[in-house]
């Protein structure tokens, strides 16, 4: 087994268990705003180990950019998704 092979699973399994702790945190904590932090963390860094794990695997330049660019896309959807979310639920808020 190889060096970036050994590299690979570490990175690989350690997202995949940001991604389960996230998922944790949506099924276990209170409160939405506290849901949606746990999720988009856990999700957003699990899938940036995951994919820098699978950058030492790519045969070509356009592989790993494609990669990269995935991982930008996710953000970018993850942001707007979780600012969507928090002011709905900021609105549905009752006033005390």
């Amino acid at each position: 087994m190889e060096l970036s092979d050994v590299f690979t699973l570490v990175c690989v399994v350690a997202g995949a268990i940001l991604f389960l702790a996230g998922t944790l945190g949506l099924l276990r904590f209170p409160d939405t705003l506290s849901r949606l932090h746990a999720l988009s963390k856990a999700d957003n860094l699990g899938l940036g180990l995951i994919v820098l794990g699978l950058l030492p695997l790519q045969t070509s330049l356009m592989g790993g950019v494609k990669l990269v660019c995935i991982w930008l896309l996710a953000q970018l959807s993850a942001a707007t998704a979780s600012q969507l979310i928090a002011g709905i639920a900021a609105r549905r808020k009752p006033q005390a």
